[in-house]
């Protein structure tokens, strides 16, 4: 057994499911708060003692920038107190799109985020459903990479859908929705779209039967909603007898809930790495928790054990 003591701590972005989280584990959320200027300048302090401790720092880097900035502050804040050692926990990574440079004059946005990381000083990073696997070469730290089937699988399983097909919403999906297909035994079908520019695809179609089919479309992420809702409608003109889909990080920005609310989807399947808009119609979505699925991990990795068993590949 671990000798350091653990304790988990919330940014203010992600605290309900820090909150859960910690709950699963078997514990309450440290103790903190954050100190705001006038000029919107903000500083995180613990009020209890972290020395020697291991420290679980639980935020979600979506848009504001602050989330970020939040995360990376309590991780200096806990190392400048001595803790043992630091864990940022980032159900949500950030800036995931940004992987590679795609055209000139462009940052990596994801290898700064991982350099600010390390910088702050962070041990380890614990995070789900990156947008990239390869993020995690980016780290010359311990990356504990989840995954969001542990809780998709069983939940599509229980819905009992017959003639079922799993799709990927674009190419690069293809991996992830093959992985789906393989344990819930379906066939595939493969969505190919020519984005006229950032946010906003030019037209879209797709590879494999889709008349007949109750079709569940898996992807990382949902930002816009664009893509998904053009892929159901497209689906359904196809013939399709539904069309649900399963997407771990809810973004929603811009008018992605008016577009789900409008579209052929069905089900709107999304995890809670990002608290969903209470102010919005949310009647097309049901919500599952990653909490179990992180305090188990958080334990397995204090404790030493291994973590891969408990994941679908």
């Amino acid at each position: 057994m671990a000798i350091h003591k653990i304790k988990i701590f919330a940014g203010r972005a992600t605290r309900p499911l820090a909150e859960k989280i910690a709950a699963s584990f078997g514990t309450t959320l440290g103790q903190s708060e954050i100190l705001s200027f006038s000029d919107g300048e903000f500083q995180p302090a613990y009020n209890e003692s972290l020395r020697g401790c291991t420290v679980f720092c639980i935020q979600s880097t979506f848009p504001p920038t602050d989330n970020l900035m939040e995360l990376l502050m309590m991780v200096d804040a806990a190392k400048r107190a001595s803790a043992y050692q630091v864990v940022a926990v980032m159900p949500y990574f950030g800036w995931a799109r940004q992987d590679r440079k795609d055209r000139p004059r462009i940052p990596i946005g994801a290898k700064l985020v991982a350099n600010m990381l390390m910088a702050a000083g962070a041990d380890r990073i614990m995070t789900m459903d990156l947008h990239a696997e390869q993020i995690q070469g980016f780290f010359d730290i311990p990356v504990d990479a989840l995954y969001a089937s542990g809780i998709f699988v069983p939940y599509i399983e229980s819905l009992h859908i017959e003639n079922l097909s799993i799709a990927a919403p674009d190419m690069g999906g293809a991996k992830r929705a093959n992985t789906y297909a393989k344990y819930l035994g379906t066939p595939i079908i493969i969505s190919h779209k020519e984005r006229a520019k950032a946010n906003v695809v030019g037209k879209m179609t797709a590879i494999g039967e889709v008349e007949g089919r109750n079709i569940l479309i898996v992807d990382d992420m949902i930002d816009t909603a664009g893509t998904i809702c053009m892929a159901a409608d497209m689906l359904m003109a196809r013939g399709a007898k539904s069309v649900r889909a399963a997407i771990t990080h809810p973004v929603l920005s811009g008018p992605a809930y008016e577009r789900i609310n409008a579209s052929a989807l069905e089900e709107v399947i999304v995890t809670d790495t990002i608290p969903l808009n209470p102010e919005k119609d949310l009647h097309k979505f049901t919500v599952l928790s990653v909490a179990d699925i992180f305090a188990d991990v958080i334990e397995r990795v204090h404790n030493y054990k291994e973590i891969s068993s408990i994941f679908f590949k």
